[in-house]
């Protein structure tokens, strides 16, 4: 890939002066000033024809070429570099693919999570909570208000899942029973669960705060750690870098959004909205970069779809 090249030193500089200079050169006079018109627009043309042929002047259109996007991507996505399955939330719905690339519609939800080992998918929409087989058949459905952010969390055996209803935090049981509020006042940004024993809760009330609660007891905890993540998304100016214990694995024009890290722990999926492309990043051993283009197009079009997890090999 040719992501970042360098230009020339002053290259961008140099090209314009002598534009400029072509300009400064062919002024014309009032008398002849529409003989000379044309002509100018041609030299000026003429002069960037010429910086552009030149080995700085190509380096400038390569770099405009290749700022956005990964110039060698996939045109579909064929397969994932590393086992497991990908949950994907688009303005088509709810997906699920598989590691040959083969994918499944859930159905129209607008928000998803796993279920620990992913054996089962939480959804949401509107006014309803569900939990899915990873082939869409209905396992339970629970109807509440604008429900947002489901998240499910536990063992083989005991599990909870939290999610935003209107202005209140609720929690219900993996199997779809014991529902009921845990926090009034949370704000509509998505609850994480912590790692450790029991079943601890961190969300944000509606002052900004971020609280953690006892999801059992409803009783409020110390403050603790947030949960880890894949990679840090940091933003320099008009570019974009992911960084891994200190030190950046990727860098593009533009915004990137979710970074999801396969379960084999080698691997991270970068999603980049301004491309429409996902980039999956080899962490562990050599460094490898495979990019798939047209995204938003594979899951339905409308808008650039969503990671909510990569699980389970």
């Amino acid at each position: 890939m040719k992501l970042d090249v360098p230009l020339p030193e002053g290259a961008e500089e140099r090209a314009w002066k002598v534009v400029g200079a072509a300009f400064e050169e062919r002024v014309p006079s009032p008398r002849e000033r529409k003989v000379w018109r044309p002509v100018v627009v041609l030299a000026a043309v003429a002069v960037v024809a010429g910086a552009v042929a030149s080995p700085p002047g190509q380096a400038v259109l390569d770099s405009i070429r290749e700022a956005v996007g990964i110039e060698r991507a996939q045109p579909a996505l064929f397969s994932l570099p590393a086992p497991g399955r990908l949950l994907v939330e688009s303005a088509d719905g709810v997906w699920v693919v598989q590691a040959d690339g083969s994918k499944r519609r859930l159905g129209g939800w607008r928000e998803a999570s796993w279920s620990p080992f992913g054996r089962f998918v939480v959804v949401a929409r509107a006014n309803e909570l569900a939990a899915l087989e990873p082939d869409g058949d209905v396992r339970w459905s629970l109807a509440r208000p604008r429900v947002r952010f489901p998240r499910w969390a536990g063992d083989r055996i005991d599990t909870r899942i939290a999610y935003v209803s209107g202005r209140s935090l609720r929690v219900v049981a993996g199997d779809g029973t014991g529902d009921r509020l845990l926090r009034r006042n949370a704000a509509s940004v998505a609850p994480a669960w912590l790692p450790g024993e029991g079943f601890r809760l961190a969300y944000t009330d509606r002052a900004g705060r971020t609280v953690v609660v006892d999801a059992d007891t409803g009783r409020v905890l110390p403050p603790a750690a947030p949960p880890a993540t894949a990679g840090t998304i940091q933003k320099r100016g008009a570019s974009s870098e992911v960084v891994v214990d200190g030190r950046v694995v990727f860098r593009g024009t533009g915004e990137f959004r979710d970074v999801a890290r396969s379960p084999d722990g080698r691997w991270l999926l970068v999603t980049w909205p301004t491309a429409d492309q996902w980039v999956f990043v080899r962490t562990a051993g050599q460094r490898k970069i495979e990019a798939v283009s047209g995204i938003t197009r594979q899951f339905g079009g409308g808008s650039f779809p969503r990671i909510a997890g990569w699980c389970c090999a």
